[in-house]
């Protein structure tokens, strides 16, 4: 019985039976040495029996077995990983709180509806720049960013530009800021048109000069027509909020200036008479004591006597290559 318990559990099990039918029903023995003997072969029988696995080492082994009865293998099959006992689980990310497209609206007004709708806000500035925002009424809205405090507070991150420039194509970017063009020779009006249309400078802020020292612009609304000769900055430079444009011009019937001059200063225009105005506007380019801004003007020096005509005397009326005469 014992070799029969390590062959199968099962036929030791069952000689075990047979044997105790044998001695309880055939054997002369007394009741005694009947119990003594059953007792010894069951003890005898569990001492060469396998012990049995533990709990889940059996039902990894059942799960195994089974798989490979159904045709599949049982290598590489785990069993599921539990949480360990006493770990709490990682809470899931919070989602981002909704919020109005406070987009394009100047911080001031963003700050006031964002704050009536419950946010905790915040601000920076958009660019590179890094600037600190003062008068938020000047400032534009071009990115927000919504969160969470560790309170459970909602939050919204403003990032803003000055009014009137452009965002950056990223938070933290630098602004695309729009570029002087090529003006050199093109009418006044068409040069102020050029530039008003970049966005960034008021028309206020574009302002004229002349190309020359000497020269001297007309009435605002006559000099349309005059060409310009340099602009400050200069084609390709940037063109920003608050910078103020000079556009340098001259008559059309004068050229401009040399760009490559060592000097950097501007020119002068020709002056026969050294009277200070150039000779393409001064009807007595001859006289140095007339002047395009008086050009009826009378020659200098008088006396006492009297030529009979009119009043006055002397050299006083003596006006030659002027309009009085």
């Amino acid at each position: 019985m014992p070799l029969l318990g390590l062959v199968s559990e099962y036929l030791g099990f069952f000689a075990l039976l047979a044997a105790i039918v044998l001695v309880w029903k055939d054997s002369p023995w007394q009741k005694g040495t009947k119990v003594a003997a059953t007792i010894g072969a069951m003890a005898l029988l569990g001492a060469v029996l396998p012990a049995p696995p533990e709990d889940g080492a059996a039902t990894v082994t059942a799960e195994a077995d089974g798989k490979a009865a159904g045709g599949g293998s049982a290598a590489g099959v785990l069993a599921p990983a539990s949480p360990t006992a006493g770990t709490t689980p990682e809470p899931s990310p919070r989602p981002r709180p909704e919020a109005a497209d406070y987009r394009g609206m100047t911080l001031d007004d963003a700050r006031d509806r964002a704050e009536a709708a419950g946010f905790g806000v915040d601000e920076h500035d958009a660019s590179d720049e890094d600037k600190s925002i003062m008068m938020r009424l000047n400032w534009t809205v071009c990115f927000q960013k919504t969160g969470w405090t560790s309170s459970g507070t909602k939050t919204i991150d403003f990032g803003a530009v000055k009014n009137g420039a452009p965002c950056p194509a990223a938070d933290g970017g630098a602004i695309p800021w729009p570029t002087m063009p090529d003006l050199v020779w093109k009418t006044w009006k068409t040069a102020h048109q050029e530039v008003a249309a970049l966005g960034t400078v008021p028309g206020d802020h574009i302002m004229a000069s002349t190309a020359y020292l000497n020269d001297q612009l007309p009435d605002e609304g006559e000099y349309d027509d005059w060409r310009v000769c340099v602009t400050d900055p200069a084609e390709g430079g940037d063109v920003t909020v608050d910078l103020r444009v000079t556009l340098e011009l001259t008559h059309p019937d004068n050229g401009c200036p040399d760009p490559d001059r060592e000097d950097g200063d501007r020119p002068d225009l020709p002056d026969r008479d050294d009277d200070g105005d150039p000779d393409y506007r001064d009807p007595f380019p001859g006289d140095r004591n007339r002047t395009s801004a008086f050009p009826n003007g009378l020659t200098g020096g008088s006396d006492d006597s009297s030529d009979g005509n009119g009043g006055g005397g002397g050299d006083h009326w003596n006006c030659p290559r002027t309009r009085w005469c």
